[in-house]
């Protein structure tokens, strides 16, 4: 008989790519998923996984139970739900600076935590408003960008603003530097025209997005230059001090939770170890 939570830490190192992360999700520690999986995979009498140093990949076989691990969850956990029981709801609140290209992988994580019926809520907005939707009990768990003061929160990394453009983009002689933003009330383009005002750099508006992927494709466009996270980036460098642009500062990514429920609590878990890796994670052990 096949052990369920072995089959459940399989799919979260997989959306996580890593065991650590897994475990952090699950509530547990490295080893334990480790042999959970060898376990898993004995019983298979299959290897699911290549593990290295740095990468962790499916094998052929692993590839073909992937989904068949989803299925068998979602199986028994239907089985386990009665007709007159409402589905669980988890919302999330986030800034779009805060969790970045982050927010796939938290989804996928908080799916694995999650009952299969349970409704996921996610919404996007500037971080005082999350804060604020998060206050008023509209959201389960909220995630925020926190430069300077404030101790409320857990602080689940700290992400490096920088200067970001497409990487053919050239700047025009004696221009002011053309901004690409979330536009007004966004707290990363407050910082961004305070330092350049700072430093005495005219600059201008140039494209407004209104979230972070519609910005980065006004960066990649080459639209202008964009204030933005590593978190958010999408692996594009700080170019600011080869455009002399000042130097902007880090900000703390900062989660707000509140547990009501065990399955809320694991939901949780999983979006700390999804949004506290790096940007680019696929560390595995």
């Amino acid at each position: 008989m096949i052990d369920l939570e072995s089959v459940r830490l399989f799919i979260l190192s997989i959306e996580l790519g890593s065991l650590t992360r897994a475990a952090e999700a699950a509530g547990t520690v490295q080893p334990v998923v480790s042999q959970k999986l060898k376990m898993l995979e004995q019983r298979l009498g299959r290897r699911l996984i290549d593990r290295s140093p740095r990468h962790l990949r499916l094998t052929e076989d692993g590839q073909v139970f992937l989904p068949k691990a989803r299925e068998l969850l979602a199986k028994h956990e239907d089985a386990l739900n009665f007709s007159d029981e409402p589905p669980l709801h988890f919302a999330l609140a986030a800034s779009d600076h805060a969790i970045g290209t982050r927010l796939s992988a938290a989804i996928r994580a908080m799916r694995a935590s999650l009952p299969a019926n349970a409704v996921i809520d996610v919404s996007m907005g500037f971080s005082r408003h999350v804060k604020e939707s998060f206050a008023s009990g509209l959201a389960d768990a909220a995630i925020i960008r926190r430069n300077g003061g404030g101790s409320d929160g857990e602080v689940l990394r700290t992400d490096r603003l920088g200067w970001r453009v497409a990487p053919d983009w050239r700047p025009r002689a004696n221009g002011a530097v053309p901004l690409v933003s979330l536009g007004a009330g966004c707290g990363v383009r407050d910082i961004a025209i305070s330092e350049l005002g700072k430093a005495g750099v005219a600059w201008r508006d140039a494209f407004t997005a209104g979230s972070c992927s519609a910005l980065l494709e006004g960066v990649f466009a080459g639209a202008g230059i964009a204030a933005l996270g590593d978190i958010s980036a999408r692996g594009l460098p700080d170019r600011g001090a080869e455009l002399g642009l000042p130097p902007l500062p880090s900000s703390d990514i900062v989660l707000l939770s509140r547990a009501r429920t065990p399955a809320h609590a694991s939901a949780i878990r999983a979006l700390v170890a999804a949004v506290s890796g790096a940007a680019s994670s696929r560390d595995l052990d």
